[in-house]
């Protein structure tokens, strides 16, 4: 037998995992507040729209998403031709690297934030272009623009920022697209949109308009409650649309994701209740917190985030044994999702005596 191995690329040596969120511990009172999850079920009708759609699945869904993209296209007043769909906005965020970026190229994005992007970029034999937050914890606009170079073919801008759930507000936003070369796309990814109360941040699709190299990027996964269904999709102008399509999985968005975010879709009064409960819990974590004495960035996402640094892990396991599994970033600080109230108080609790045991 021949002692060599398939040749493999470079490429992929040193890749980061991507890491999710850990499973609540077994007990009575265990919480999962890790993953950004949407603690409540299915939307009204939903539920039943996808077990219908179940009795279907010894076939191959519909290629195109035809219903799905026909409701978006309403939903947003764009051509058809500018959307795509794939699953999860990070499935579509890897075919957007692929379609713009390989070796001797960069990708440009904010440093911490989504723990995708570094991984979607090396795969693709790109390279990544880390800029690091400001000090309150905001995308360094001017420090990325300072980044791009010749090579540059992609900038993330992720709004609301994840993990640190910040915000780059419109007018800082419109000053860095006019200065961004045309022939660079800038992805806004906007998974946590529906979260937004800032008045000043502006709707990505609104800035994609007039702008052919803006890319807008959604999901079903937080504020629709689908995470387990994986679909997400891009609104963009046509040949970024179009190089979406080519790069997809066929298929991959099955059709019971389909019925299922179509479903959600029409189910919007029950949708913004939700919303706006979660919306009402982080306002009551947040003044809890600030407190407690932690100083607590704004968020405008279902999440807050505490910067802990050396004592991440440490304030992580105290809240494991408090019952509620929280988002640990090793040496940075934690991410906490926003719960049920119950799981709230238990976080809060543990928050609290970790502070005062300081």
């Amino acid at each position: 037998m021949s002692e060599k191995t398939p040749k493999l690329r470079a490429a992929l040596d040193g890749i980061p995992t991507y890491k999710p969120g850990r499973p609540a511990p077994d007990g009575p009172a265990a919480y999962k507040l890790s993953s950004n999850e949407n603690p409540y079920p299915p939307l009204p009708g939903v539920l039943e729209t996808a077990v219908a759609a179940a009795g279907a699945f010894n076939r191959y869904p519909d290629l195109a998403c035809t219903g799905l993209m026909a409701e978006l296209a309403e939903r947003f007043s764009v051509p058809l031709e500018h959307l795509a769909t794939g699953t999860g906005s990070v499935g579509v965020a890897q075919q957007l690297v692929q379609a713009t970026a390989g070796p001797g190229d960069e990708v440009i994005y904010a440093w911490r934030s989504f723990e995708a992007y570094p991984i979607v970029t090396q795969v693709s034999g790109a390279t990544s272009v880390k800029v690091p937050l400001t000090s309150d914890e905001v995308h360094d606009l001017d420090a990325m623009l300072a980044a791009i170079t010749d090579r540059t073919r992609l900038i993330f801008v992720c709004n609301p920022n994840n993990p640190t759930g910040t915000v780059v507000r419109r007018a800082e936003l419109e000053a860095f697209l006019d200065r961004v070369p045309g022939d660079v796309l800038v992805v806004l990814d906007e998974a946590y949109r529906e979260f937004i109360r800032d008045a000043e941040v502006p709707d990505g699709v609104d800035l994609y308009r007039d702008r052919p190299n803006v890319c807008v990027l959604r999901t079903f996964s937080k504020a629709y409650g689908l995470a387990g269904l994986r679909v997400g999709f891009a609104v963009a102008h046509e040949p970024v649309a179009a190089a979406l399509r080519k790069t997809a999985v066929p298929f991959g968005v099955s059709q019971l994701a389909q019925e299922a975010a179509v479903a959600s879709l029409r189910s919007e009064a029950a949708l913004l209740e939700r919303v706006d409960a979660l919306v009402a819990e982080r306002a009551r974590v947040v003044d809890a917190l600030a407190g407690q004495g932690w100083t607590v960035p704004e968020s405008q996402a279902n999440f807050v985030w505490l910067r802990l640094g050396d004592r991440t892990t440490d304030f992580a396991a105290a809240c494991e044994r408090a019952g509620v599994v929280v988002r640990p970033f090793a040496g940075e600080g934690v991410r906490v999702t926003i719960g049920e109230s119950a799981a709230m108080d238990l976080f809060l609790q543990a928050a609290e005596e970790f502070r005062k045991a300081l």
